[in-house]
């Protein structure tokens, strides 16, 4: 087993990293979508090229990065308050972030970490910025390439969820990729994030669930405090996935029998967790998920939009109606929240926001976020694919991540952390 003790990586003085040319300055709008999700998303990407030395891919990377960020100037600023009394961008060409560093150890120890999802040693590989007290003091994206004794290097990043969804994530790294190989953008960003402002006056047309306040009754957040958080990778194979479709529409719950991939999944995996926690049977359960509203929208949002084109939707139930009954009735639940996601929820969304200033509260609640359909494993600077890469930790103990499989696009990595007893429960649910 790696031990964190014998790991170290020392860090060069960072540089910051600004557009190659003259980019607009001033405020720069965000959305109520933006607003919602206020975290650091963290992952690595390990790199081993045979044509450049690790200072030649450094090189590229420090060079394509101020060429990218000229298309994609608001990411160079910082965030801020605005007059409104929401979070917006200063657009200060200031830069981003950049930090060289390496480490004593070999890359077995590092993909020894990542099978074994030891994140106290991933985390390392994603600079921290010192004194910083929340997401204001944090640049907008963080890069840091640590260099191995053996052989290549770990390209680590942070990125701002205020200013990226999972999509908009993608598209900003593959640009920046593409620049890096001397190639135009294959999708050049639309920025301009005033296209989901809420209506005036704003309409509530809709139960928003997702914001409904819980009392844990259960005591979850002590066994959280009390108990080290275990993480761990479940690999869902295209055959276990049918599975689980037809047992989920074995019984006439769901509506023309017919139930997708996520939905099965999502259900499965609720009340699996439910079930692994303990919770008390009349405590109040939330699952929320965040729906792509990119195609959604009345009109489409435009291809290339530069910014969260998600909305979290949610419903509330109890623990003893979900794990007492057989699994088609919470895919039948999830099912039917899904089909809610039009046009008109998310604009009632964005208005419910408006009025609110608020975020979903978080207890007693499972967050699923999808990265099954991203092509962050594929990002290629010049040098080739990743040999492998993935997320460093989750943005929050509520949340199970749904990765792409290691080699079936048609199988999902499902990626979470529970309090060690919880997890015991929760593999052995798995075992179909």
């Amino acid at each position: 087993m790696a031990d964190s003790s014998e790991f170290v990586v020392t860090t060069k003085n960072p540089v910051l990293v600004s557009p190659k040319s003259e980019t607009p300055k001033g405020l720069y709008y965000l959305s109520n979508l933006d607003q919602n999700i206020s975290v650091m998303v963290k992952t690595v990407y390990y790199f081993k090229s045979e044509s450049r030395t690790n200072e030649e891919s450094y090189n590229v990377i420090k060079k394509s990065l101020s060429e990218v960020l000229v298309h994609y100037y608001p990411v160079a600023g910082r965030l801020t308050i605005s007059p409104e009394g929401k979070i917006a961008v200063n657009c200060t060409s200031e830069g981003l972030v950049l930090v060289e560093a390496e480490t004593n150890c070999g890359i077995d120890m590092i993909k020894e970490a990542i099978s074994e999802n030891r994140m106290e040693i991933l985390e390392k590989f994603v600079y921290d910025v010192p004194g910083a007290l929340n997401i204001l003091d944090i640049p907008p994206v963080i890069v840091q390439v640590t260099y191995f004794k053996s052989d290549g290097f770990i390209l680590g990043l942070g990125m701002s969820h205020n200013l990226f969804d999972g999509v908009a994530a993608s598209e900003f790294l593959n640009s920046w990729c593409e620049t890096a190989k001397g190639l135009p953008l294959t999708v050049p960003p639309f920025l301009d994030r005033t296209i989901l402002r809420p209506r005036n006056p704003p309409k509530i047309e809709f139960p928003h669930n997702e914001f409904d306040e819980i009392e844990d009754i259960s005591g979850i957040s002590k066994l959280y405090d009390e108990e080290k958080i275990i993480y761990k990778s479940f690999i869902f194979e295209s055959q276990t996935l049918e599975k689980l479709k037809t047992i989920a529409i074995e019984e006439d719950i769901n509506d023309n029998n017919k139930v997708t991939t996520f939905q099965a999944l999502t259900g499965f995996l609720w009340k699996s967790r439910c079930k692994a926690l303990g919770f008390k049977s009349e405590q109040r359960v939330k699952l929320l998920f965040a729906a792509d509203g990119r195609s959604r929208f009345i009109p489409p949002i435009p291809v290339g939009y530069c910014g969260n084109g998600i909305v979290l939707t949610g419903l509330v139930t109890s623990s003893g109606e979900l794990v007492g009954n057989p699994l088609p009735y919470s895919v039948g639940l999830v099912k039917k929240v899904v089909e809610l996601v039009t046009d008109g929820f998310m604009r009632s969304a964005i208005d419910y926001l408006e009025m609110n200033r608020t975020q979903p509260s978080l207890t007693a609640t499972l967050l699923i976020t999808s990265w099954s359909r991203l092509t962050l494993h594929k990002l290629d600077f010049g040098w080739g694919k990743p040999v492998f890469s993935g997320p460093v930790g989750l943005p929050g103990k509520e949340v199970i991540l749904f990765l792409p499989g290691l080699n079936d696009m048609k199988s999902i990595n499902v990626f979470l952390g529970l309090p060690s007893s919880a997890m015991k429960i929760f593999e052995e649910l798995m075992k179909m």
